[in-house]
């Protein structure tokens, strides 16, 4: 499954290439195919059998409201807060109850979350574009109900998050869609 997660932005590579031409104030390269946006996040979704993985990724400025190692204490509480709000990711994303999902597998990346206090020292006069990244695996018992996976509470958790793109491979084919606060769930 994790192999299919990987190759979705290949696979929707002219989507990305079309979003790629609309410009930001705040577009910054990182060598990757997308390009650091502050306010903006990926999300890849594939649900494969009984299994359902979401591939969540963006900038920290999103989740946290800055993107420096965190050297103060209210700046440590906000990281502390943003990882404990993503450790429960059925808190954050909505799926259909009858669907009967559980979590099987979670991983949060950046280096925020594992900076050394001797790494925050260093790195205190250079602005660094952090991200986030989260790995999700569920097990739903019956697939068939997923019909919908809203973001309605991830949007109230993390308000700096104004749009997410978001990828889905599912029993339908693939699509793409932009979720935004307004309009916030994901049709498979």
């Amino acid at each position: 499954m994790r192999r299919l997660l990987l190759a979705l932005p290949f696979a929707l590579l002219p989507l990305a290439m079309a979003h790629a031409a609309d410009g930001h104030d705040h577009d910054h390269e990182h060598g990757s195919l997308e390009p650091h946006e502050h306010g903006v996040g990926t999300l890849n979704v594939a649900l494969d059998g009984q299994t359902l993985e979401l591939d969540l990724d963006g900038p920290a400025i999103n989740l946290l409201g800055f993107e420096h190692i965190a050297t103060t204490d209210a700046d440590k509480a906000k990281v502390n807060s943003a990882r404990t709000q993503l450790e429960n990711p059925l808190a954050l994303f909505s799926l259909p109850k009858a669907a009967e999902c559980a979590v099987e597998a979670q991983e949060l990346e950046s280096p925020l979350f594992e900076a050394a206090p001797e790494e925050a020292a260093a790195t205190q006069t250079e602005h660094h574009h952090n991200d986030i990244e989260a790995h999700y695996a569920f097990t739903c018992a019956k697939p068939e109900a997923l019909k919908t996976l809203d973001l309605t509470q991830f949007f109230k958790t993390f308000p700096g998050t104004h749009k997410i793109k978001a990828q889905l491979i599912g029993d339908s084919g693939q699509k793409g869609s932009e979720l935004t606060p307004k309009s916030p769930s994901l049709t498979f």
